[in-house]
């Protein structure tokens, strides 16, 4: 059996706060707003990879209202989806996603993104995809107050 899930996410700019993607700390002038470190690579993966198990989306296993959750690193997040998967027998096969951002250049930081997520789903970096557009300055995105991410991933029974 083989199920595909899809994720998407996104987080507004807050000034004070590190940009944290795909488990990376990126420079850059401002970080993004939410309740753990805001990785919306991270996020949007992390539901695609639940989605495919059938699973809630991340909001029901970290909701932000716990204050025991409060910034913590989105990798602890992909962990948890990498167990739920392990404990439905399940072997995440890969995962594909897309930063959509008009600044910083993620291109630069693709590698160690792919090695982040990669590890705290248990699966190799050639089963990771990470790629970035603009949006060509249109809405949220264009006007640089956030940036979105989406993720599909593919998971098969052991």
């Amino acid at each position: 059996m083989v199920r595909t899930g899809i994720g998407y996410d996104v987080h507004p700019f807050a000034e004070g706060r590190p940009l944290v993607l795909g488990g990376v700390t990126i420079p850059h002038s401002r970080g993004l707003q939410g309740h753990s470190d805001a990785d919306v690579l991270s996020h949007a993966i992390a539901d695609a990879v639940l989605g495919a198990l059938g699973e809630p989306d991340i909001g029901h296993w970290f909701p932000p209202s716990d204050p025991s959750i409060e910034g913590i690193s989105s990798l602890k997040i992909l962990e948890k989806c990498a167990q739920i998967a392990a404990e439905k027998g399940m072997r995440i096969e890969n995962v594909d996603s897309s930063l959509i951002a008009e600044a910083p250049r993620v291109k630069p930081h693709a590698d160690a993104m792919k090695q982040h997520i990669a590890t705290a789903l248990g699966i190799q970096p050639d089963q990771v995809g990470v790629k970035a557009t603009t949006n060509e300055r249109l809405g949220f995105v264009g006007r640089e107050e956030g940036i979105a991410a989406m993720a599909v991933a593919c998971v098969s029974r052991k």
